[in-house]
């Protein structure tokens, strides 16, 4: 008779991406994800394969609900304008409260392994398109709406706003100065007009 697992996998890979994000992946020990996990290597090999596969799944799980988050948020707000500064502001805020930063996984995870790892430079390549996606169906909407411009390329405008979030992902782990973000948060939206 085969024996029930005896933790929760959702906790388990929960607690797995807790230890990736805080470290990283290359600093990230076997002993490191099964003390956390509270499982033993055992248990960790055959529910979720080796370290790699571990952080794809986390990679996966984080990434899903990211873009749900944003789909949300995109769709939420009365104006398009103010749904995209949201976004933007939401990242600002997490990153001057958060003690400490750890920036976003995904992209800790394009700096880290995507340079020397082709199945990570795709898959976060792939993250980046399922946003752009998203930014440029909610300035598409706000062009329909009349609130935008209708001369805008929405699809241009939508790689811009990806590539921002990047590079503000990145440059808020060094803590500049608050207003220094947010003037360049204000020039970006000029974007929208």
């Amino acid at each position: 008779m085969a024996r029930s697992k005896e933790f929760d996998e959702r906790a388990a890979l929960d607690a797995a991406m807790q230890v990736f994000w805080e470290k990283g992946y290359e600093a990230t020990s076997l002993s490191d994800l099964t003390a956390r996990m509270g499982i033993q290597r055992t248990s960790l090999y055959a529910t979720f394969g080796d370290k790699q596969s571990l952080f794809l799944a986390c990679l996966a799980k984080y990434s899903e609900a990211t873009m749900a988050y944003y789909q949300a948020k995109l769709q939420k707000e009365t104006t398009i304008r103010e749904a995209i500064r949201s976004c933007f502001a939401d990242i600002i805020a997490a990153a001057y409260d958060a003690k400490p930063n750890r920036g976003c996984f995904s992209i800790n995870t394009m700096v880290e392994l995507a340079p020397h790892d082709p199945e990570f430079a795709r898959i976060t390549r792939h993250n980046q398109t399922q946003l752009q996606v998203l930014f440029q169906q909610a300035i598409e909407r706000g062009m329909e709406t009349g609130e935008l411009a209708e001369k805008l390329d929405a699809a241009a405008v939508s790689r811009s706003l990806v590539v921002y979030m990047a590079g503000l992902l990145v440059t808020l782990k060094s803590k500049p100065e608050r207003e220094f973000v947010e003037d360049s948060l204000s020039t970006l939206l000029q974007l929208l007009k």
